[in-house]
């Protein structure tokens, strides 16, 4: 299983929100810098989210680039890419995987018109599709809106859409206080497609626990920065 590094940028600073809420917020330095540090640690990719436009704040692509072009690791990115336009300028740019959330959601009621436009010209193996659950409800639009979706009958239906999923547990996210097992097992054997797990990663056994669960990756956070994991590239 991939341990792969998060770099959430806020205020244009690297940070860690607990549960996404703005006003939580714990700040760690210059993205780029952290990110050449992950790198250097062997980290092979890279997830990478704006949450400044995620909010409607500002945008970051260009420290975004910056870390893709500095450390040259796979980059997850995602956070604000919310149409067609902003998600190829991504990937144009050279990230390796988009990250869709809201828009994903939004383009599922809309057949895909998006996301067949995205296949079309890069191919299905560089879109991930963001699953943010908050007990067991998908949350769009950086977290704040719930939908009517549950997460596994969702992924029935998105799967054919995408490489993989990114599965996040908002209700553990940033919180330090470990993952809900038995949810992240019930999600990956929910469908065929690589999932990466993301909230509540706060110890070596929370890592042990989702590889067993049979994750294709981890996203690990606060832990990292707060030095109660130890990076490995894979477990």
């Amino acid at each position: 299983m991939k341990v792969i590094p998060a770099i959430d940028i806020y205020g244009g600073k690297c940070a860690q929100l607990v549960g996404g809420k703005p006003g939580t917020e714990k700040f760690y330095g210059d993205p780029v810098t952290i990110a050449k540090n992950w790198r250097y640690l062997g980290a092979e990719i890279l997830h990478v989210i704006d949450l400044d436009a995620t909010f409607g704040d500002a945008d970051n692509l260009k420290t975004v680039w910056e870390i893709k072009r500095q450390t040259g690791a796979k980059v997850h990115f995602g956070g604000g890419i919310r149409d067609y336009e902003k998600a190829q300028t991504a990937l144009r740019m050279g990230m390796d995987r988009v990250i869709l959330g809201t828009l994903a959601i939004n383009d599922y009621k809309n057949n895909f018109i998006i996301i067949r436009k995205l296949e079309k010209e890069f191919g299905l193996n560089r879109v991930i599709i963001a699953l943010d659950s908050k007990q067991d409800t998908i949350v769009v639009k950086g977290w704040q809106e719930k939908t009517e979706f549950k997460t596994t009958e969702l992924m029935k239906e998105l799967e054919d859409r995408c490489w993989g999923f990114l599965y996040t547990n908002v209700d553990v996210e940033g919180r330090m206080q470990g993952i809900n097992k038995a949810r992240i097992a019930k999600v990956v054997s929910s469908t065929t497609k690589p999932v990466i797990v993301a909230g509540g990663i706060s110890t070596e056994q929370d890592l042990e626990d989702t590889k067993e669960a049979e994750a294709w990756g981890a996203i690990v956070g606060k832990a990292l920065y707060e030095g109660k994991i130890q990076f490995k590239n894979e477990i």
